[in-house]
């Protein structure tokens, strides 16, 4: 293997698309810090990396805390030297209408999807800066550009993720931070058929989803791996605040 020279730091990183970008930034040798909660995910995810001679690291904690989020980035400064690459890709769904949310489902589901964005972003921003420049993506989604039923926390901490990528981008741009989005539709995740109040079967919601998405599929997350490495790549540099939906068409009826 041709190893790179990126320090690659993953939120999320022990299951669903957050493993799966893992395991696609390990393909290209690239150093690895795995950031999640749940440590025997976590172990297995780190094991899964070291078994391609990945130099990599696991850390546990809540994305929500400004404090483990500078302790991160300090942490993969100190042993890798540089942070060349954030995927924040931790987030939680909590499914109801505004009526349906409680204080506690809204809290919740902003604390993991939006502050846990700006906190890490704006510590990797500190760190980027020194040392020329790198790569965030956030893991947004297709319903932070449009609005669904059912779906109001989950949609406006999306769409908040969606307005601080833009307007980071810009802040950053003249130092070569690129900042972009990437808004998967339905994915074939246990986030997908979780949290919802009636008792619902894996092929009933995988088949809800398919008829709505004009390709007749769901993604899958190895295809939301390949966007997020090709936006952290080389070849998008000149790419910076954009929003990017792949979810089959959903976005484009």
């Amino acid at each position: 293997m041709t190893h790179s020279k990126k320090v690659v730091i993953v939120t999320g990183a022990t299951s669903g698309i957050g493993e799966a970008i893992v395991q696609a930034f390990a393909a290209t040798g690239a150093s690895l810090v795995l950031v999640g909660r749940d440590r025997e995910r976590g172990r297995r995810a780190l094991e899964s990396v070291q078994k391609l001679d990945c130099p990599a690291e696991l850390m546990l904690g809540d994305v929500a805390d400004s404090a483990f989020a500078d302790h991160v980035i300090n942490s993969s400064v100190e042993r890798f030297g540089k942070v060349s690459v954030l995927v924040n890709s931790a987030g939680i769904i909590r499914r109801g209408s505004a009526l349906e949310t409680t204080d506690d489902d809204w809290r919740q589901t902003f604390d993991a999807n939006v502050n846990g964005v700006f906190y890490f972003s704006r510590a990797a921003v500190k760190s980027m800066r020194k040392t020329g420049g790198g790569s965030i993506v956030n893991i947004a989604s297709n319903v932070g550009l449009v609005g669904c039923p059912g779906l109001a926390a989950y949609c406006a901490s999306k769409g908040a993720v969606v307005l601080l990528t833009r307007a980071m981008a810009l802040d950053h741009a003249k130092e070569q931070i690129s900042i972009n989005a990437v808004c998967p539709g339905a994915v074939d995740t246990p986030m997908l058929v979780s949290a919802h109040s009636k008792p619902v079967s894996v092929d009933e919601v995988l088949q809800r989803n398919i008829d709505s998405i004009p390709q007749g599929r769901v993604a899958t997350p190895k295809e939301i791996a390949s966007l997020t490495l090709f936006l952290a790549s080389e070849g998008a540099r000149h790419i910076t605040g954009v929003a990017v939906p792949i979810d089959g068409g959903f976005t484009a009826g």
